[in-house]
Formats: C-alpha cells, structure tokens, sequence
C-alpha cells in the first residue's frame, strides 16, 4: 500500500482513514475488532477517532470508540507502530462547553491513552474551535504533551481558514509549534467550507488534510435516492438535507462514473476526494466486511481528467 506524508507531522498514512465514530453505536466491539482486522490486513493503517466517541448512543457517555480501538490493539497483537491513531479531544464530556484549555487537553489525554492502552497518540486534534481559550494555551498544551512523547503530532478539526492562519501567527508569536494537520467537513456535496482560501492555504503551508463526512453521512454511497429510503436508518436524518436537485445531480454523475468504471458510488467518491491536490486522505466508515471490501477498493481507483471534472460540476 503506497502511504503518503501527512504534512510535516512526519507520519506516512495510507489514502483511506477508517472513521471510528461507528464504534460503540452502530458496531458493537466483537464487529469492530473483525472491520479493523481487515482493514489493516488490506494494508491500511490510520485510525480516527476522538474521546467523545461515540456518546450520543444510548446508554454511552463518550470513550466507547476509544476503549473499542485500544481493546483490539491489545488483542490484535499488532506492533504498536504499524497503526496510527488519531484521536481528538475539546468537546463536551459533561463539562457542559468545549474545552481546550492545557488544564482540560493535559487531563483528557490521560484518559485517552488509558482507554487506548498505548502510551502514545500518533496525531492529536483540537476537536473544535474554543473561544474561552487563547490560542498559545491550547498550543503549549500540545507542545507539551509532544515533548513528553505522550503525542507525535497534533493538529485540528473544523477551523476556518482565518482561524487557522490566527492560529499560525499565535504560534510564531510565542515561539511554538504550528498545528500541522486539519480535519475539515469535506466530500463532493459539501465543498464551500473547504476548497478556497482553506484548502489553498493547507496547500500551501503543507498541512495534512483528512476530511471527514467523505460519503456524507452515507448519501454518496447511491443507497438514499429518496425520503423513503431513509426511514428506518440511524442515519437516514442526516441525509434527508442532501436529496436536492445538486444531490441528485451528484447521484447521476456517480452512476455515469460507475457505468465506466465498474466502480460503486462510495467508491468513486472516496477516489475523487484522494486525488484533490489538497487532501492526504479521506475518512470513510463501514459497519460490515461487505461495506468495507467496497470502501478499500477506492485506493486503487483512478479517475480520468474527465471524469474529475464531470463530477466536480455536478456538485459545483
């Protein structure tokens, strides 16, 4: 599997992220363990997920993503750094705010590394933006926890690009490491937040990118082509927002790619986003072998300028 540098983190990661949200709620561990075998076995190794996972399940407080991963690390027998994992901390664990103050980020990675059972996080992200919090604290916490070799790397999720570059100054102006990967909303339905000033500065900057919501909550894999395919999915509420005249122009641009290419819409919408310049890797996630035997077929499939660009009209 042809890894490729997640900006200047110094981690190599294969161009697919298994999304680890679904751990815990819509796949309970003894799933989780036989999904994450073989998404390493087919070479793969990058895994997110964040402390707050997945606590908007019933009966879960947050944690259950993480104790999932870190209980088939253990099991799985797998040299530690063979996987990279990818966690996130910042969002309300019951605090009643987000929170990305050093006293909050130096204490929730405790827990984290417990629940993984590891003694180190490859890349740690500021899960959301806080703005009780200046950014030279949250950036000395993170600083701090890498030269305590508690975390590789750290980076963000969901800042705009004028938050970023705020982020950037605030670092050159206390003398402190920069973040050096973004989690950005992206996929071939929601584009605004991310192509432009964002993805031009990431470009420039050589800032990691994994986008997450690859598949739009599932409406690029083709199974929701109306309201009533939603009903009775945990996740049909989510994706009723996207059967709209683009959505459908989507839907279309996908099943003409696939009539070429043999290919499944999760498939080709995954390939799109790995060949955007910007973007090191998107994150997708499966809840069964057959899902996920589909998602890691996208590492190998390589759309035609044409079709890129047939695609990127249809979600214009």
């Amino acid at each position: 599997m042809q890894k490729r540098p997640l900006g200047r983190t110094g981690l190599d990661i294969a161009p697919l992220v298994f999304g680890g949200n679904v751990f815990g709620w819509t796949a309970d561990e003894k799933t989780s363990f036989s999904l994450l075998d073989a998404f390493t076995d087919a070479g793969f190794n990058a895994i997110d997920t964040a402390d707050v996972y997945s606590s908007w399940a019933p009966g879960n407080k947050g944690g259950e993503s993480e104790t999932i991963i870190g209980n088939w690390l253990k099991r799985s027998g797998r040299a530690r750094d063979s996987v990279v994992l990818i966690t996130k901390v910042g969002s309300d664990m019951g605090q009643g705010h987000r929170d990305l103050s050093k006293k909050w980020i130096l204490q929730e990675v405790e827990a984290s590394l417990k629940r993984l059972q590891t003694d180190h996080i490859d890349l740690y992200l500021s899960h959301w933006p806080d703005e009780r919090t200046p950014y030279e604290e949250t950036l000395e916490a993170h600083a701090a926890l890498v030269k305590a070799g508690k975390v590789r790397a750290f980076g963000a999720s969901n800042l705009d690009a004028a938050q970023l570059l705020a982020s950037f100054d605030a670092a050159d102006k206390a003398g402190l490491p920069r973040y050096a990967a973004l989690q950005p909303e992206y996929n071939l339905y929601d584009r605004a937040s991310f192509e432009g000033p964002l993805a031009d500065l990431c470009r420039q900057e050589h800032i990691g990118v994994i986008t997450y919501y690859s598949l739009a909550s599932g409406f690029l894999s083709g199974k929701y082509r109306s309201l009533a395919d939603t009903k009775g999915s945990t996740r049909g509420g989510g994706v009723a927002r996207y059967l709209d005249d683009k959505g459908l122009r989507i839907l279309a641009a996908l099943d003409k790619v696939g009539a070429e290419t043999g290919a499944k819409p999760a498939e080709i919408a995954l390939a799109w986003l790995m060949a955007k310049p910007a973007v090191t890797a998107p994150i997708a996630s499966a809840t069964t072998l057959g899902q996920l035997e589909s998602l890691v077929k996208s590492a190998d499939l390589q759309l035609s300028p044409d079709q890129m660009s047939a695609l990127d009209a249809a979600g214009a």
